[in-house]
């Protein structure tokens, strides 16, 4: 008897984990939140003057800005392949209301340049009412853009939810435009989040198997709880089931700034840094392959003013960790001009604390940007390389110090140093972070340190931009 309770004990909790099992597997039911969320979502039409041209030129704005494989996805249209000169191009996307007075959140691209931009509302009857919408303001390096309607009634709205709070598998609902067909409703889960695209230096997307389409930037990806945690902005052109969201967190910072009047400011530590590889890890002594490397400290910028030195790996900003060159780019940028940061930096083998007082960013081309370097030599023996010191001009004119760093005059073809992709002309200035002077002090830095760690890091000075390249060395 029991045998017999417990065989049955047994069979019951099997049947309970196969229901359970079976209802987990069972998508959730969006009809209610599509229902609440859709009346604040609005299809966006512009129109802008464009010059004759074929087809390149008209399609030529939905990919501007994004790397080959993405596109930004707004729709555009006009009267057959061929246009007139001047004539107007009009293009369609997406947009979701923030607050009952009519402020408006999409994309730049969806707006930039426009002549003429109007926004369809849903009324309570279903059908769409179009009103003309003013720019309030935009910030193209993160493709955002804050728009206002005058209207007299109260507007039903969306909340930013908390997007660094999403976990991976959660369910997500999109609401778009896609192709002109309004108030189209598509669900997925969070596929994947920090994706980095290359279309911006503040690349920190959220991947979603939602379907999302040509007409659906600017609309809203929206959690179970109805909250917006992403900008639907891109897609692989040539994927399905992959598309791509600005966080909320990021997107709620920068319409915050524009709906204040303010200008949207960014942090500067004034370096540029690039990737710590294995190779890098070990040369620096470091167990893990991560945080930002300085590649080099402009003079004059925050971050001279704190300390802060070439070969410096930048671990964390204010306790948060930095697992590579992105994420500090995006930490600093996230920070207000004179605010200070508290940087964690790896350096001689030992963690070190500087506090920085933050300048401001200027642009988006203005130091700071990634400067990966391929992999790098492995010693003074086998480089394959042929240096001599700088001449008083040479060092003039690269702005070295007159008796520091090496030229190089010669690279062997299948040696570690062309492989590395040094080059003739390019300007040794350091081994490991100790001086190089001579060819006899770079062999005596490869031999007792580079062959003892596994690894070499040279720094580079190549037509005055200065830079790290890294090599396992064999022992």
């Amino acid at each position: 008897m029991k045998r017999w309770k417990q065989g049955l004990a047994v069979v019951l909790a099997m049947m309970l984990a196969l229901a359970v099992t079976t209802q987990a597997a069972v998508p959730p039911d969006f009809a209610a939140l599509a229902k609440s969320a859709g009346p604040a979502v609005v299809n966006i039409s512009t129109e802008r003057s464009a010059a004759s041209g074929g087809p390149e030129d008209f399609f030529g704005g939905m990919l501007r800005n994004v790397p080959p494989g993405f596109e930004r996805f707004f729709e555009q249209f006009g009267q057959g392949m061929r246009r007139p000169q001047q004539q107007k191009q009009r293009s369609l996307g997406s947009g979701f209301i923030i607050s009952e007075d009519g402020y408006i959140v999409t994309n730049n691209h969806v707006v930039e340049g426009a002549d003429v931009i109007c926004v369809n509302l849903q009324g309570s009857n279903g059908k769409s009412d179009s009103i003309a919408a003013t720019l309030v303001g935009s910030d193209e390096e993160t493709d955002i853009a804050l728009l206002k309607v005058e209207v007299k009634d109260s507007l039903p709205f969306l909340r930013f939810g908390d997007s660094d709070k999403l976990e991976v598998g959660e369910w997500l609902l999109a609401i778009g435009n896609p192709f002109g067909l309004d108030h189209t409703v598509t669900a997925g889960i969070l596929s994947a989040k920090g994706r980095n695209i290359r279309s911006g230096p503040f690349d920190n997307f959220l991947q979603t198997d939602a379907s999302i389409n040509p007409g659906n930037s600017g609309g809203p990806l929206l959690n179970m709880q109805g909250e917006v945690i992403g900008i639907n902005t891109a897609i692989i052109a040539s994927g399905q089931g992959i598309g791509f969201a600005i966080p909320s967190n990021m997107a709620a910072s920068i319409t915050g700034q524009i709906k204040s009047g303010k200008k949207v400011s960014r942090g500067w530590l004034g370096v540029s840094i690039q990737e710590v590889d294995e190779n890098t890890a070990r040369a620096l002594g470091l167990k893990k392959a991560e945080g930002a490397l300085v590649g080099g400290v402009m003079p004059g910028e925050p971050a001279e003013a704190a300390g802060v030195q070439a070969g410096d790996v930048i671990l964390s900003v204010d306790g948060k960790a930095v697992q590579d060159s992105s994420a500090l780019l995006r930490a600093i940028a996230g920070k207000q001009p004179g605010s200070k940061a508290e940087l964690e930096i790896w350096r001689d083998g030992r963690k070190i604390s500087r506090t920085v007082e933050l300048g401001e960013r200027q642009s988006s081309d203005q130091g700071g940007q990634n400067a990966t370097g391929k992999k790098a030599v492995r010693g003074a023996g086998v480089l394959g390389l042929t240096v001599r010191p700088l001449t008083a001009e040479e060092a003039k004119a690269a702005s070295v110090e007159r008796g520091k760093g090496v030229l190089i005059t010669g690279i062997e073809q299948g040696k570690p140093g062309a492989e590395a992709g040094l080059n003739v002309g390019d300007i040794i200035l350091s081994a490991n972070l100790k001086p190089v002077k001579d060819a006899a002090s770079l062999a005596k830095i490869v031999k007792e340190e580079g062959t003892a760690r596994g690894a070499l890091m040279l720094q580079i000075n190549r037509r005055g931009e200065t830079f790290f390249r890294t090599v396992a060395i064999g022992k």
